[in-house]
């Protein structure tokens, strides 16, 4: 299991989060290839309500204690409880319908006119 899949098993198992993001930005920083060192991390959950954001920081320090003492050199979190995130992004837009058709079909010809 990679740094990131644990960061995000763990985060899911303990905050039940309505939106949890994990995006591994070493790639970004002075490290060897593929590493495993720099993560940005966005959480919405609702045991956030009660927290300030120092709290909410914290909690998810103490979650993730054994990676930050290990691999992980850098955490970039962005708590928020569903309303904050719904004040702040709004809700996420449905995709639109499917109006039909496939690869093969566009491959034999049936596909847009255009």
């Amino acid at each position: 299991m990679t740094v990131q899949q644990q960061i995000e098993q763990k985060l899911a198992d303990a905050l039940a989060p309505a939106h949890l993001e994990v995006h591994n930005e070493s790639h970004q920083h002075n490290v060897p290839p593929n590493s495993e060192t720099h993560f940005k991390v966005v959480v919405v959950a609702d045991g956030f309500a009660s927290q300030r954001k120092v709290a909410r920081h914290q909690s998810v320090y103490a979650l993730l204690g054994e990676e930050l003492a290990g691999p992980v050199h850098a955490l970039a979190l962005h708590t928020y409880t569903r309303a904050e995130w719904q004040e702040r992004f709004g809700e996420a837009p449905m995709s639109p319908p499917c109006l039909g058709g496939s690869k093969a079909e566009a491959s034999q010809g049936g596909g847009d006119p255009a």
